[in-house]
């Protein structure tokens, strides 16, 4: 006989007050277990928002932690030079001591690094707000030249860099800065096609175009630093007439 036939005549067999008391039984059960399993999802819930928001508060402040130490690292290489300065120095400067500094930096490179990262990152955003402005390609591009080469200026002259040392921390820079490099010429390179795609610029390679502007670029950095591309205004705007020129017409009579 099939197993539900015999269940169901067991069950009509039974007085109605007992089929009463187990279903009873069966439904306080289920709601027992319905309810162990609602707590154990609110706990479980909980823990993991609790556990995400913890997590979350330990990153902010490691990253509070190792900006201000960047921060005081900087300072002090501005106001003594990066040789001059030691890691004590900096665990005594920025009041976190030599333990909690060896925690996220493990040399003086390392934060020198740091530091210079740090700096290339705020031209880049700047170099990036120039790049999505409603203009003109060729505008645009000019607006980039400039802005770029003043950005750089007030770095090097707010780190003190402009010392005996200057070429030296030149080079050591270079080393750090080839991920921006690499950055700054993708956004020439959009600026580039902008400028083919509304018929300004006349590009036959935007890629090797954008590399030749940057390494160019690169290249005027120590002399507009040092003021050699004008110190009067008129002169300022001689240099950069000439720079325009040269830019979108050449040298080449056409």
């Amino acid at each position: 006989m099939d197993a539900n036939i015999k269940l169901f005549i067991y069950i009509s067999t039974l007085p109605e007050s007992l089929i009463t008391l187990e279903i009873s039984a069966k439904i306080e059960t289920e709601s027992k277990f319905l309810s162990i399993c609602l707590v154990n999802t609110i706990f479980f819930w909980y823990f993991a928002h609790s556990f995400n928001e913890n997590v979350q508060f330990m990153a902010m402040t490691v990253s509070k932690t190792r900006d201000m130490l960047v921060d005081v690292a900087r300072q002090l290489f501005a106001r003594m030079g990066v040789d001059n300065t030691t890691m004590n120095d900096i665990a005594q400067a920025s009041r976190k001591g030599r333990r909690t500094l060896y925690t996220y930096f493990k040399s003086k490179n390392d934060i020198y690094q740091a530091v210079v990262e740090t700096e290339l990152n705020k031209l880049y955003e700047m170099l990036l707000e120039v790049a999505e402005k409603d203009l003109p390609a060729d505008e645009k591009l000019m607006n980039f030249v400039y802005i770029r080469l003043s950005a750089v200026k007030k770095i090097v002259f707010r780190n003190g860099s402009l010392r005996a040392n200057f070429f030296r921390d030149i080079w050591r820079v270079e080393k750090v800065r080839k991920e921006f490099d690499l950055k700054e010429m993708e956004i020439i390179k959009g600026i580039l096609k902008t400028g083919v795609e509304e018929n300004i610029f006349q590009v036959p390679d935007v890629d090797i175009t954008a590399k030749i502007l940057h390494h160019a670029l690169k290249g005027l950095e120590v002399p507009y630093i040092r003021g050699q591309m004008g110190f009067t205004v008129s002169e300022k705007i001689r240099h950069r007439e000439n720079i325009m020129n040269l830019i979108f017409n050449g040298i080449k009579i056409k």
